[in-house]
């Protein structure tokens, strides 16, 4: 590492520039890898057309290439992304690796900050060890006696195993899904880890469009 650098600042500047956020971080082999995303709304404004866009077009995947790909280069870093396959990167398993992120009731990732509202994007390998900071955190589901994702669902689309993906489908096409399809997920808004990160009603609406669609 050449003298006075620090990849993970300027990664984090770059970053913010564009919406994004450093999820956190582990060395794999020589290297480090640290892992990328959104979380809240914040690239609503960055992405062209979000959030009125078609999700059928891919528009944050085709914008996150052309984002992460630059700046990938300009810190000498390879870059892998979520949506490239198959064969697909296990992006659940590197994070979960960065001791930053644990499964929820939902059987969504869950972030000590940023609750169930953030979404992983990139993945850069830098070939040097890097420092890292942040200590593993542990579950907030573990001290959450309520669990009230698991009681929210108006189909009980969840049992803290299971997802009935076909139900909650069918209930977003109903009257009674308006509030699911606008909104974002009753289930997932009913966590109380991060709700000052929670999705604006447009950014929701348009990953509801994108899993209905």
């Amino acid at each position: 590492m050449p003298e006075g650098r620090d990849p993970i600042a300027d990664l984090r500047n770059a970053l913010d520039a564009h919406g994004l956020v450093l999820l956190g971080g582990f060395h794999d082999g020589p290297g480090t890898r640290i892992i990328v995303g959104n979380a809240g709304s914040a690239i609503i404004g960055h992405v062209p057309g979000m959030p009125a866009a078609d999700p059928a077009g891919n528009p944050v995947n085709q914008w996150t290439r052309d984002v992460m790909i630059p700046i990938a280069a300009a810190l000498g870093a390879e870059v892998v992304f979520p949506f490239d396959g198959p064969p697909w990167h296990p992006f659940v398993s590197w994070m979960a690796a960065t001791g930053q992120a644990s499964i929820s009731p939902l059987g969504l990732a869950i972030h000590p900050r940023y609750g169930l509202w953030f979404a992983l994007r990139a993945a850069l390998l830098f070939p040097e060890h890097l420092p890292l900071d942040a200590a593993p955190a542990p579950s907030p589901c573990l001290t959450c006696l309520d669990q009230p994702c698991l009681t929210t669902c108006p189909v009980n689309a969840f049992d803290g195993a299971t997802y009935a993906a076909d139900a909650c489908r069918d209930h977003l096409d109903t009257p009674a899904g308006a509030d699911c399809m606008s909104d974002g997920c009753r289930a997932r808004r009913a966590c109380p880890v991060g709700t000052a990160w929670r999705y604006d009603p447009k950014h929701a609406n348009f990953h509801m469009r994108a899993f209905t669609g």
